[in-house]
């Protein structure tokens, strides 16, 4: 609910950012602020290119009371449309930054856009020829809601600005509000305390890693002796360099008992290790092979015994399924 009964939802195009002293000043240290804001307008410059909208974010004058920015997004499109969309991005930024890192974005969010898309001004404008328009951009800011709270930009730059925050003795809370152009307040104000901020910064910046059962590499440089090098190859057109952790196979290579010529390469099992930088964008950190399912000699594959276990074990649980799915259509 806004601040002012008579203050329309769509109309939220202000944001103010307050941070709280412990003390009477009005001062901060410039670089963390700079830092700090500078995250703060990523996550609402990513909003905005999930939802198709190019804003540009201008400063307003500076405000005493701990210290009080104002950002004010502005928009080429001034349609009806646009202005629902830079509505919806002030609110989800708010939102945003008042949930911990544990808890589901998307069910923060998805009341707020309820709560908007059922503002008066919305339904009059449901009686017009914009209906079926606002319908549609309804449906759609909701499927791309549901792709925010997978966002690493999102989670890693909310997560630096708590973290950057969190060292300085000086803040003990934030306060983040959504008004209007005459500064009229249109949500309730969100607060985060000092005690708290720990639950907004990440862990850990690794991702979880992706797993391929079945990778192809061309060898390039095997391992031949023992000792923690890297094998290197191609994978899907990349050059590559990964640990071969497979003993059964690095003990068949050490022994001689492969020759590896041009062209030679792997059926196996390939982890990729990724992380998150502090942009929030996603690093390869590594590659791994843990089991190598078979090789080729002339390309004709030869199935290692690790990967035969692999196979029929495999082949049993799905033996296993199938009998389980038999039973139960007889059983219907």
């Amino acid at each position: 609910m806004g601040g002012n009964g008579s203050v329309s939802l769509i109309e939220g195009n202000r944001l103010q950012l307050h941070y709280w002293f412990d003390n009477t000043s009005h001062s901060m240290d410039a670089i963390l602020q700079n830092k700090c804001e500078y995250d703060f307008l990523g996550v609402i410059q990513e909003i905005a290119s999930q939802f198709d909208v190019k804003v540009i974010i201008e400063t307003e004058p500076l405000e005493d009371g701990g210290l009080i920015r104002w950002f004010k997004l502005l928009f080429d499109d001034k349609s009806k449309k646009d202005a629902v969309k830079v509505a919806i991005i002030t609110a989800l930024a708010t939102t945003i930054f008042v949930t911990p890192i544990t808890t589901s974005i998307t069910k923060a969010t998805e009341a707020i856009i309820e709560q908007i898309f059922a503002d008066p001004e919305i339904k009059k404008l449901n009686k017009e020829k914009l209906k079926l328009e606002i319908e549609n951009l309804q449906k759609d800011i909701q499927l791309k809601n549901q792709q925010l709270g997978n966002n690493n930009k999102i989670r890693k730059k909310k997560s630096n600005f708590y973290e950057n925050l969190e060292k300085y003795p000086k803040v003990k809370k934030v306060t983040f509000t959504v008004a209007n152009e005459f500064k009229e307040i249109v949500h309730e104000d969100k607060t985060v305390v000092k005690k708290d901020f720990k639950k907004f910064i990440l862990v850990s910046d690794e991702l979880e890693p992706l797993n391929n059962e079945n990778a192809i590499i061309e060898i390039i440089s095997p391992v031949l002796k023992k000792g923690p090098h890297k094998w290197s190859g191609i994978y899907n057109g990349e050059s590559i360099s990964f640990k071969l952790k497979s003993v059964e196979f690095n003990t068949l290579v050490q022994s001689g008992g492969i020759e590896f010529k041009n062209g030679s390469a792997i059926n196996c099992h390939l982890v990729i290790k990724k992380k998150v930088d502090n942009e929030g964008l996603e690093k390869v950190t590594g590659y791994e092979v843990l089991r190598v399912n078979n090789y080729f000699e002339n390309d004709k594959p030869i199935e290692t015994k690790e990967g035969r276990n692999y196979r029929k074990n495999k082949e049993a649980e799905k033996s296993q399924l199938d009998l389980f799915a038999n039973l139960y259509d007889t059983n219907e």
